[in-house]
């Protein structure tokens, strides 16, 4: 268990780590508001948190980036705003320390939980859109940033495993890798997903585990890339 901030000490925090001060710190507290904590949560705001965020780090990189093409920006973006990402930038801020948790989410450690600290920034982002509209999220965005914006890799190595896989078989006219759920345990809100991804044509075959069906298949899909044949790995 860890000190919670106060409804006091959260303008501080917000103006040192955001560089904003919100109008109305009734929405900033709700934006930190779990639903383990109570009805006035932040599942809406971070609906709203999650569009706005993709708005405007799509406008950074179509500025950034002007020769980048739609297919090169949208896997820019991706890593960008994927869930991993948003959760080391909100664990960077001492965005858990915020957080309004439940009993039993802050006995578990919730305050650490990567989709919990993802969803509590996308809705910071929601309510400061709320609070002082589209110019004060795109400036708080391109200062949490930071230099993830200047430092991202080229877009040809931003493909998932997934798509770095199919490419490889279709460069060489093999059949598409076959993904297949093979279990899935824990509770409804923390369950663990694991996938077999297959390619017959090569006799190999992988496992991949994580807290999404998807997840799992990218896991379970790196895990084969590297199990292909130097000559497909080029590709």
């Amino acid at each position: 268990m860890i000190p919670q901030r106060t409804s006091g000490e959260l303008p501080a925090w917000t103006a040192r780590a955001l560089g904003y001060v919100f109008v109305s710190p009734a929405l900033c507290e709700m934006a930190l508001t779990h639903r383990s904590a109570g009805s006035c949560h932040n599942e809406r705001l971070e609906f709203l948190g999650d569009a706005v965020l993709n708005c405007t780090v799509a406008r950074l990189l179509y500025e950034a980036h002007p020769k980048a093409d739609e297919g090169a920006l949208s896997r820019q973006r991706a890593s960008l705003v994927s869930g991993e990402t948003l959760a080391q930038i909100a664990a960077d801020l001492g965005l858990g320390d915020c957080l309004r948790l439940g009993g039993g989410e802050l006995k578990s450690g919730g305050f650490r939980r990567a989709s919990i600290l993802a969803d509590a920034l996308e809705a910071v982002l929601g309510a400061i859109f709320l609070d002082s509209g589209y110019a004060a999220v795109n400036a708080v965005v391109r200062h949490i940033l930071g230099t993830r914006l200047s430092e991202l890799p080229p877009a040809s190595e931003l493909k998932d495993p997934k798509t770095r896989l199919q490419e490889a078989l279709q460069g060489r006219a093999m059949a598409l890798p076959l993904y297949e759920l093979t279990g899935v345990a824990g509770e409804a809100h923390e369950q663990s997903f694991t996938v077999s991804c297959d390619v017959p044509s090569l006799k190999l075959k992988s496992v991949g585990a994580g807290v999404t069906r998807r997840r799992a298949e990218q896991e379970a899909a790196e895990r084969l890339l590297a199990q292909l044949p130097a000559d497909l790995q080029k590709i």
